[in-house]
């Protein structure tokens, strides 16, 4: 009995770190504060995972003071960056950008 509720709290943990649970949470704020279409939230919701899914690969983890690891991160925040920039308007691009 024990064993099963370890094992289940593991699981939800696990959960919580996967790149699309947390561009989920994020995405849900963004979609609130800039008020986006469901394309618009959608494809946030792409860019997202994307991103968080670079971080994971290459950052997360690593020596940050590292230069290969922060040109990864760089690499990832402008590839993001982009991805908003086409997605959102130009009054939500710029509310986004002075959320960050």
């Amino acid at each position: 009995m024990f064993g099963v509720q370890t094992a289940s709290a593991q699981s939800l943990t696990e959960d919580q770190n996967r790149p699309e649970v947390i561009a989920k949470e994020e995405t849900s704020q963004l979609t609130d504060e800039l008020g986006l279409s469901g394309d618009q939230t959608r494809a946030v919701f792409r860019a997202l995972v994307a991103k968080k899914v670079a971080y994971q690969k290459h950052v997360d983890g690593k020596d940050a003071n590292s230069a290969a690891v922060q040109a990864e991160k760089k690499k990832a925040d402008d590839a993001y960056n982009a991805s908003m920039k086409k997605i959102l308007k130009a009054d939500q691009y710029s509310q986004w950008q002075k959320s960050k």
